[in-house]
């Protein structure tokens, strides 16, 4: 905070603003934006390894794993995101905290269920309830990455294991012709072709993933979208040194522009990675680029 902000009730217009916007609050919704970007950041890969693995899963020759990969994808994309997002978290929640129930209290009589309530013994609560405060946050956060990463996964998944059947069959023929084993033609052909067909569907669920970030907010999980709708509610004179109106439609507004700037670089970022990957290749944009070459 600014030296002149001791008493902002006699400052002019632009220092009264300066000293809003870098009140201890306002760096929380600053901070908040960081807690985005690095959902993103692990989500991202962690969601693409699911999908990956349940697209490996469909293709398998093993019917339970094949029936396990399939039904992931189905499962998954079938129910709607709010809906998954507050049941698994209770659920993977409470079943952690059942383990370490039976583990650490094993002298335990009463019921786990209690009507409406799951009740379990201190020592098998997660976090502790001594943990420090960033110890809850923090496992907060990381139910929040799993879930994302399962629910993104298994649209990666029907993704991935369409691209996957894209891939000219001439292209795996030639690699056993050449006397490669199946794992070598999986991974030096199948693989690395793939991704040329499975990058527009990925990115626009990398756009999809971007715009449900709010969702942080259902988790428990102190967003910008949670703290935008606190900081731009009325405030009064007997609660805060910076009264002021309604201000959510200004706070939703910079938030609005914040989105859009992320997509519009995501897209400049994709963009340039699908001309790298279609270079050479067999393909519409491949053809198109060799033709912008000779011309």
């Amino acid at each position: 905070m600014f030296n002149f902000c001791v008493d902002p009730s006699v400052l002019p217009d632009w220092q009264w603003m300066a000293c809003y916007l870098t009140t201890g609050k306002h760096m929380a919704i600053y901070y908040s934006v960081f807690t985005v970007l690095i959902l993103l950041a692990i989500t991202a890969p962690l969601a693409l390894a699911f999908g990956f693995g349940g697209a490996l899963a469909s293709r398998s020759h093993i019917l339970p794993l094949q029936w396990f990969g399939k039904g992931y994808i189905a499962i998954v994309r079938g129910v709607p995101d709010v809906a998954f997002f507050l049941f698994f978290v209770i659920a993977l929640d409470q079943g952690i905290e059942y383990l370490r129930h039976k583990t650490l209290c094993p002298e335990w009589s009463e019921p786990i269920r209690q009507g409406n309530d799951f009740v379990v013994c201190q020592a098998a609560k997660m976090p502790l309830g001594s943990a420090p405060q960033w110890m809850h946050e923090t496992y907060g956060f990381a139910l929040a990455v799993l879930t994302f990463a399962i629910v993104f996964g298994a649209f990666a998944a029907n993704v991935l294991f369409g691209a996957m059947r894209a891939v000219p069959r001439a292209q795996l023929e030639t690699a056993e012709a050449y006397g490669m084993s199946q794992r070598q033609t999986f991974w030096r052909v199948l693989v690395p072709q793939m991704w040329v067909y499975a990058l527009p569907g990925l990115s626009n669920l990398w756009m999809v993933l971007i715009k449900a970030t709010p969702l942080l907010f259902l988790l428990g999980i102190e967003d910008i979208v949670y703290w935008a709708r606190e900081l731009g509610g009325t405030k009064t004179p007997r609660f805060t040194d910076y009264p002021h109106g309604d201000w959510r439609m200004w706070y939703f507004l910079a938030l609005l522009v914040f989105y859009l700037l992320f997509t519009r670089l995501s897209e400049i970022v994709l963009s340039r990675i699908m001309a790298r990957l279609t270079k050479g290749q067999a393909t519409a944009a491949g053809e198109a680029q060799r033709k912008a070459a000779t011309a």
